[in-house]
């Protein structure tokens, strides 16, 4: 893996626009998948002249998980998963880029879910930078990563027939974000 980049990106902070962001995310369930996201959350990315010396953090509300099943998602709310009430956010703190060639980056960040912290690494595929109609400059990336539920303390199933379970560990996250790029302080 490559330590540089030709990636040509405005250094400074970008806050991410909920608005055209997902972070979503997909489970094994029985014989098929469901799939999820989260729908609040905030974060910033800091670009800096050598992106790979960059970095990000976001937190997602874990009340706000949305499986388009309100029964599953207050189940998901509980201290069966998430334990919302008590444990109201997750956060991704990163703590190194690594330029994989082209438009593709490796971010390494802790992820942290009901208190358990666990490095984990993002495929980050950076979309391009752009100005939008209200005289913004946006940046769009696209990231992909697999956890293991269970390493969060996340491990409530229901057992199956033939030793199989009603809710397999591997979560896939993919995330697709829009930052916009804040005006310089003066």
């Amino acid at each position: 893996m490559s330590t540089t980049t030709d990636i040509n990106v405005s250094t400074g902070t970008w806050t991410i626009d909920p608005t055209h962001t997902e972070i979503g995310f997909t489970v094994r369930h029985i014989i098929s998948k469901v799939r999820g996201k989260f729908d609040t959350f905030e974060g910033a990315l800091v670009t800096a002249d050598d992106i790979t010396t960059s970095s990000v953090n976001v937190s997602f509300d874990l009340s706000s998980i949305n499986t388009g099943n309100t029964q599953r998602d207050d189940h998901l709310r509980s201290g069966d998963f998430f334990d919302a009430d008590n444990q109201d956010k997750a956060t991704f703190v990163s703590t190194g880029v690594v330029a994989k060639g082209g438009n593709e980056f490796v971010v390494t960040g802790d992820l942290t879910i009901k208190g358990v912290s666990k490095a984990v690494e993002l495929d980050v595929d950076f979309l391009g930078e752009g100005s939008d109609p209200w005289g913004g400059t946006r940046v769009g990336v696209e990231a992909t990563t697999e956890i293991s539920r269970k390493e969060f303390g996340i491990d409530f199933n229901i057992p199956l027939e033939g030793d199989k379970v009603v809710i397999g560990d591997k979560i896939s996250i993919h995330i697709v974000a829009e930052a916009v790029l804040q005006a310089d302080a003066a």
